[in-house]
């Protein structure tokens, strides 16, 4: 880790100095303004000699109108500007006396065209999707999809992309995505995940990257890929921003407000947001086990209801500094709190074979915690030379707490005569702590006409420390349970390194190869037990794309990688979690981490419709096992590693313009998933052929009315030793504009017919587990936002960091 970080110092202290060795060279400068004296952005800037009026340098004017052009050879020139729209502008003549000349034009304020300007009002749903190399992009920003919409439901309804309702991603059939914004990791997974993304609105949102064979300058954690949500950037001088409120109803009633604000003056762009947010939540749930053992059959019925109030704000700062027009630095914090009470009530039936022994169980658990999560980034990026060399650099620190009362009551009845057997009154605390140190380089440098090289280096340090106190609460009094107290603490750390190149074979042929290197080192001491388990081991994760270009309207890409899923860190804590008197969860020291080869060939036609065909092999994937214990007749769920998983799949994204104001964006998969697990030296297999479905409807209607609707279909599948019930679902929204776009007013009615029902089974041995649940899905929500812009037009540069260690401690 030190050497690393003397690494990083050292880049940055030759960049700075390439930088201060560049100011000796000259520059020819300036800004083009409108009609309105404002930044005009993308027009060109021509060098033309001044005897022949040939063209012999020039640059396109950035988005706030500014150009800069390196100075040409000694002789007489002059400038000619022009734009789409715009007169030409020429200036006069200028003489360059040396490779040291510079000149400052100045404001140009260029005139417009009235002969080819004309007003024009168009409402247009252009294409949302496409595909290049290694990647295909959702466009958000200025869709229906965004509009009224959370980012949770962009995601949703993105190719190939499933979400189930406890906030599980699967692509193309395939779960274990890592989920990244703005090109760094969400720091969330699950619930948390989930929390986060509906409380952000869509229309902050640039667009969707889904990136299902990441390259090498990827992290390599993510079996199935990675799907980067990009917000917009600042584009304006000035202050500039939004704020929002909505409600929603559910049988609860929830609500949420905040604000997003931006600031560029001089060298300075700074940016804040803020979000709160009040969530109710419930949960209807039945299950149902059947237990085999010599004595004959039990059976295990229970209902049970939870609820569940959340309050999270959160806060977001960050600021970057130009140092000068190739070098800046910035800082930027993310803070998260997350208040969450429930209470969960279960009635349940035992009937074993001797009705003697039958029970009727009544209980009630009760949770508080408070999770706190702050992360904290620094960053570098440089441009070394005007040729595409770039250096970046950043460290990451985050600070993660989660601590968690429980308080478990318990009632036993004969389930014949409802005799009183047993009452218990049970306490647990469990405080966690995470923190994570990481540092990063990158280094890009363009080789020949079309090549280019990125390099990179990468260290992490995480330490885990999770403790759980057990009470048993006997006439008021706590009386610490040893046998279900206990303390672990993880330890680890990751160095890695990677090359990668990516240029032309010709001028039907793209490639992109490279080869990423893992050094993981790590230790579990579960200090209740005595017990320190050390792994120490070495990974190569290489990648190789190409892309053919047919023809104009045809091109195929095939995709090659090797990724790896390292277990959360709480799925290597052993604590045994209680769940009721017959239920319980416990972590495994032993997990070991998954590793996937994926293979994918993509097609795409007329720049709007994909065929992706891809096959993936897992092994030893992580996956939730139930272990049926015959004498108590309980039942222990824990994460323990399956041989292998292999998933067959064909994606189909194909939108179509029924009309200039009717588009339907629609998505089909259909997979093969066949899972293979050996239990007590029988080999186990859950396999199954999965289709999707999923259609997006985006109509205009008159009066500046916009209608969504969303409509899916998820037939049968499986995970895991689980199986999983088919289950369709219809959303629908509308969205009105006032004030010329500035104020939106959204109404949304998601799962209308109730029918998003997870139901899921695992027969196991003989043993059936099998739970229905509904997570309060169908709701009405009403939402508010209004946008406010004041200033010019300028480029804010977009951070590319990533830090996936935060998103395995699993909160």
């Amino acid at each position: 880790m030190k050497k690393s970080l003397q690494f990083f110092f050292l880049l940055i202290l030759t960049a700075l100095a390439h930088s201060a060795l560049a100011q000796n060279e000259g520059w020819i400068t300036g800004t083009v303004l409108d009609e309105k004296g404002e930044g005009l952005g993308f027009v060109n800037v021509a060098v033309l000699s001044s005897t022949t009026d040939a063209v012999v340098t020039g640059a396109i004017a950035e988005m706030d109108g500014s150009f800069r052009i390196k100075t040409p050879t000694k002789g007489s020139y002059k400038l000619k500007l022009g734009g789409l729209g715009y007169l030409p502008l020429i200036t006069e003549v200028f003489e360059v006396t040396g490779p040291d000349f510079s000149r400052d034009f100045g404001k140009l304020q260029v005139k417009p065209d009235v002969k080819t300007l004309k007003e024009v009002t168009i409402q247009t749903m252009r294409p949302t999707i496409t595909n290049d190399a290694e990647k295909m992009v959702v466009s958000v920003e200025g869709t229906a999809l965004a509009q009224g919409s959370t980012a949770y439901e962009v995601l949703e309804k993105s190719p190939g992309v499933w979400v189930d309702q406890d906030g599980n991603i699967t692509l193309n059939g395939k779960p274990g995505v890592q989920v990244m914004i703005n090109g760094k990791q969400s720091y969330l997974s699950g619930k948390q995940l989930q929390n986060l993304l509906q409380g952000m609105s869509a229309e902050n949102l640039k667009d969707v990257e889904i990136i299902t064979n990441p390259s090498s300058r990827y992290d390599a954690e993510g079996a199935s890929g990675i799907i980067n949500i990009n917000l917009k950037k600042n584009e304006s001088f000035g202050m500039n921003g939004n704020v929002y409120a909505g409600y929603q109803y559910n049988r609860l009633h929830s609500y949420n407000t905040g604000f997003d604000l931006s600031h560029k003056a001089g060298k300075w762009n700074t940016t804040a947001g803020m979000d709160f947010a009040r969530r109710m939540n419930y949960r209807d749930m039945q299950m149902e086990r059947i237990f085999n053992d010599p004595a004959g059959s039990s059976f295990f019925d229970q209902e049970g209801y939870e609820e569940r109030e959340r309050i999270a704000p959160t806060l977001r700062l960050g600021t970057d500094y130009d140092i000068n027009d190739r070098h800046s630095v910035g800082f930027m914090s993310n803070l998260f709190y997350n208040s969450n009470e429930g209470i969960f009530n279960t009635e349940s039936a035992l009937r074993r074979p001797n009705p003697d022994n039958s029970r009727y169980i009544s209980a009630t658990n009760e949770h508080a915690s408070t999770y706190r999560n702050g992360t904290f980034n620094l960053h570098y990026n440089g441009k070394l030379d005007t040729l595409g060399t770039t250096l970046s650099a950043d460290i990451d620190y985050a600070r993660i707490t989660d601590e968690t009362d429980f308080v478990f009551k318990n009632t036993q009845l004969t389930l014949t005569g409802n005799d009183l057997v047993s009452q218990e009154h049970l306490t647990s605390y469990n405080p966690t702590g995470y923190d994570i140190l990481s540092g990063k380089v990158d280094f890009t440098k363009k080789l020949g006409k079309d090549g280019k090289l990125e390099l990179g280096v990468k260290a992490s340090h995480v330490v885990s420390d999770n403790e759980l106190l057990f009470y048993e609460v006997t006439d008021g009094r706590q009386v610490l349970d040893p046998r279900r107290t206990s303390h672990f603490i993880y330890t680890e750390n990751i160095f890695a390194g990677y090359a990668n190149y990516s240029g032309k074979l010709s001028e039907n042929w793209k490639i992109m190869a490279g080869l990423r290197a893992e050094q993981t080192v790590s230790e579990g001491n579960s200090i209740t037990l005595n017990d320190i388990t050390k792994r120490d081991y070495l990974d190569l994760f290489p990648s190789l794309f190409l892309q053919q270009k047919v023809s104009d309207d045809y091109q195929v890409s095939y995709k090659y990688s090797r990724r790896i899923n390292r277990p959360y860190y709480g799925q290597l804590n052993p604590f045994i979690f209680y769940l009721d008197p017959y239920t319980w969860s416990q972590g495994y020291p032993n997990l070991k981490p998954q590793y996937t080869n994926s293979f994918e060939v993509t097609q795409t036609l007329k720049q709007r419709y994909n065929l992706m065909l891809g096959y993936s092999v897992t092994t030893d994937f992580i996956g939730e096992i139930p272990t049926y214990n015959s004498e108590d007749n309980t039942t222990v769920f824990g994460q323990r590693n399956i041989e292998n998983y292999k998933n067959v799949y064909g994606t189909l994204v194909a939108p179509v313009q029924l009309s200039g104001k009717w588009e339907m964006n629609n998505t089909a998969t259909l997979a093969y998933q066949r899972y293979t697990k050996d239990v007590n030296a029988q080999n186990v297999v859950n396999d199954q052929v999965l289709f999707f479905l999923q259609s997006n409807q985006n109509i205009q209607l008159p009066k500046n009315l916009r209608m969504e609707l969303n409509a899916g279909f998820q037939g049968p599948a499986v995970y895991g030793l689980y199986e999983i019930r088919s289950q369709w679902w219809l959303d629908a929204g509308l969205k009105r504009t006032f004030m010329d776009d500035r104020l939106t007013l959204s109404v949304n009615a998601t799962d209308i017919f109730r029918t998003r029902e997870l139901r899921v089974k695992t027969l196991l041995e003989g043993n059936l587990n099998a739970i229905d649940q509904y997570q309060g899905a169908q709701s009405i929500r009403v939402n508010l936002r209004y946008n406010f812009a004041k200033g010019k037009a300028f480029e804010a540069k977009k951070r590319n960091i990533n830090l996936d260690e935060i998103n395995r401690t699993g909160n």
